[in-house]
């Protein structure tokens, strides 16, 4: 005779098997956009493309919020400056694709999940993100096999960390450093934030496991993005003698975060991403000037940097995302841009009054924006998608979070 647990696990298992099998063509595409962006081969923007038709084709009354309008300016005007400065010009052409195609999968996908109940979508997705991070580990012991293992306790500088990804090796994610490192703490902190809304539930297992997955990337990235999220998520969580263990445990853990993860020593240093980012931030402020209103024209950071900075790597991007967008389309870019973001937050606010939530949600992009990203990159556009997802659930309270494994 089954006992009750038995059967309600059964039942459970029934239910879970069910959803998966209810799955729609939407809810496929939406959850294969997700894996595709880990693909060695860039088979995203198709995906993209579909998924947007079968978006639009189950949304059932296509809305047009302020951050759209925005977003639509900032897009034409990127058009524009590319017609007029690199027309037919493969680089620029395949970077223009990819903003008119990221930004028109957030459009419909946002649409698309405002329109419906999201709890089974959630539920997969967990597993989703399970599995995609799950490789991740895989694909970096790899890397790190390959090392000897020499650097698995962390790099001392960000060239030895950026030796550590072979081109030979790679199969999964991306095989530069920052750009991997930061698609995992995005994804990663997503994978954190779902059984608050499911479970009210925050579990240190995934925590840990999400930490352990970035730091393996040797991107300093990933770690900071990551303390800022999960502390906030901790934060909101605890009484007033948690709050203060917690400064507490800071205070212990920083000069090991500060030396090993951080590396603080080598920041100012020219072969250190952190120096090379401060040399081209200091030729956007000394060089304003040379910066016209309108822009210098899309793509045209590399231009400016390796005639104004102290010098150059050949990075495609400045490093700052609300830098490089002023820089590149001057006024109209860059305020239609900080629309773009300040009406999207406002949206996901007036959608779900979750506002400790968000407040925890965004400030992990925000900061990867100020030192990494274009703007229109496929994993800024993902994460929007998660946490619209995520955060519009239901409505959460703090105090009713429990810390559990």
């Amino acid at each position: 005779m089954s006992t009750p647990e038995i059967t309600l696990t059964n039942q459970t298992s029934v239910l879970e098997g069910n959803q998966w099998k209810a799955i729609s063509i939407a809810e496929t595409l939406f959850l294969l956009s997700l894996i595709s962006m880990f693909l060695p081969v860039k088979v995203y923007p198709l995906i993209f493309l579909v998924s947007s038709f079968f978006f639009y084709r189950e949304t059932p009354q296509i809305k047009y919020p302020n951050w759209s309008i925005a977003l639509a300016v900032f897009s034409s005007y990127a058009v524009i400056s590319y017609l007029i400065n690199y027309p037919g010009e493969p680089l620029a052409l395949t970077n223009i694709i990819k903003l008119v195609i990221n930004f028109s999968f957030l459009f419909f996908a946002i649409n698309w999940l405002g329109s419906r109940e999201n709890e089974a979508l959630i539920n997969k997705l967990d597993t989703v993100l399970l599995v995609v991070l799950a490789l991740s580990l895989v694909q970096l012991l790899i890397f790190h096999q390959a090392y000897d293992f020499s650097l698995i306790l962390g790099s001392d500088s960000s060239g030895e960390a950026s030796a550590l990804y072979r081109d030979t090796l790679f199969y999964w994610g991306l095989d530069d450093k920052n750009m991997f490192g930061a698609r995992i703490a995005l994804m990663g902190f997503s994978f954190i934030a779902i059984p608050l809304v499911l479970k009210s539930k925050l579990s240190i297992w995934r925590i840990v496991f999400v930490f352990l997955v970035a730091f393996l990337s040797l991107s300093r990235t990933p770690i900071v993005a990551l303390l800022i999220g999960v502390f906030m998520l901790i934060w909101f969580s605890v009484d007033k003698k948690w709050k203060i263990g917690l400064v507490i445990l800071i205070a212990i853990s920083l000069p090991f975060v500060l030396q090993k993860v951080i590396r603080v020593d080598s920041l100012t240093s020219s072969n250190d991403g952190m120096g090379i980012r401060l040399v081209y931030w200091t030729a956007f402020f000394e060089h304003f000037d040379k910066i016209s209103p309108l822009g210098n024209g899309f793509l045209s950071a590399p231009d400016f940097l390796d005639t104004y900075a102290e010098f150059y790597r050949g990075e495609p991007h400045i490093h700052n995302t609300f830098m490089s967008t002023y820089l590149e389309m001057g006024i109209v870019g860059f305020i239609s841009f900080m629309t773009f973001i300040i009406c999207f937050m406002q949206e996901c606010w007036r959608k779900m009054g979750n506002p400790r939530l968000w407040i925890a949600l965004f400030l992990p992009i925000l900061a990867i924006m100020m030192i990494l990203y274009s703007g229109y990159d496929n994993d800024v556009v993902m994460y929007f998608c998660l946490i619209y997802l995520i955060g519009t659930l239901q409505e959460i309270n703090f105090k009713k979070i429990k810390i559990s494994l």
